[in-house]
């Protein structure tokens, strides 16, 4: 699969979310293996930390506030990762792409209301085995400007 190096650089975003209270609830439940009730996501399993889903054990733990699963972040964190792939200048079959690996790097918690603005470069592109591999390299801040998540992310475009 033949990619064209001269898109490393390319950069994408920024893209914005804003993480929702009950956007964390409904996914630390999922993640967490609860049992779906009527209408609702179900109730947490004693293994999860009340810190990712009860708001008054929240309040009294180290962060003040409910904080998120640290695999929420792909949620909106991947953005950047997904227009590269789709960039039709790029001219990938997104047909024909695997996710090949990620690796996030947390520096701070996400908390409900954070704002998170994620961007991203394409860092490398490269083959082996007769496949293309395009890496990209993101960065999420919150509404202070702190750098929340870093990623690297893998495509692979199989022939």
């Amino acid at each position: 699969m033949a990619l064209d190096k001269r898109f490393i650089g390319r950069e994408y975003g920024p893209f914005v979310y804003t993480i929702g209270a009950e956007k964390l609830r409904e996914f630390t439940l999922a993640i967490g293996g609860a049992v779906p009730g009527a209408g609702t996501p179900g109730e947490p399993l004693p293994h999860v930390s009340p810190l990712l889903h009860d708001a008054q054990a929240a309040k009294a733990g180290p962060y003040g506030d409910v904080i998120a699963f640290p695999s929420f972040a792909v949620v909106f964190a991947i953005r950047p990762f997904s227009a590269a792939l789709s960039d039709p200048e790029m001219g990938i079959d997104i047909q024909r792409v695997v996710h090949g690996e990620q690796e996030l790097e947390f520096l701070d918690v996400m908390r409900p209301g954070d704002v998170m603005t994620s961007t991203g470069r394409i860092a490398d592109i490269y083959e082996k085995a007769r496949m293309g591999f395009v890496v990209v390299t993101t960065e999420s801040r919150n509404q202070h400007g702190k750098v929340v998540v870093t990623g690297t992310w893998t495509g692979v475009v199989r022939g």
